[in-house]
């Protein structure tokens, strides 16, 4: 077992659901637009993305706009030696919304998807309650 505090344990964990994300993108565009354009220098004007990749797209932007904030929160909490409590509750609840959020936006769900975005900004608050 280890004694990393869970905000730094989540944090390594969040590596590869970082590139799930990234996977997933560069392989549903690629299956759509062929492997010679994802070789290429994809330079002009792409043809629009089909239904998959493009929510694979979007939910690997969407995850880009709130990991650099987990990923300052989560170091910070450490290196200010305030791990645990609603810190690790709130790194807990990003994380778990993170993992959610991938498939049921691929799946196309509408209302249970933004529920569980708010939820990972809730984790993102609870983080930041607990260093300020």
């Amino acid at each position: 077992m280890t004694d990393l505090p869970i905000e730094l344990l989540l944090l390594g964990w969040s590596v590869p659901l970082l590139l799930a994300h990234l996977f997933l993108q560069g392989w549903t565009m690629t299956r759509e637009r062929g492997i010679a354009w994802g070789a290429g220098a994809r330079d002009g004007d792409a043809a629009p993305l089909g239904t998959l990749a493009g929510r694979a797209a979007r939910a690997a932007r969407n995850f880009g706009e709130t990991y650099p904030a987990f990923v300052a929160l989560a170091l910070a909490l450490v290196v200010a030696d305030h791990a645990g409590g609603t810190g690790a509750l709130g790194a807990a609840t990003w994380f778990g919304a993170r993992l959610v959020y991938l498939p049921l936006y691929l799946a196309g769900v509408p209302w249970l998807r933004s529920i569980v975005w708010l939820a990972s900004l809730l984790g993102l608050l609870l983080m930041l309650a607990r260093l300020l």
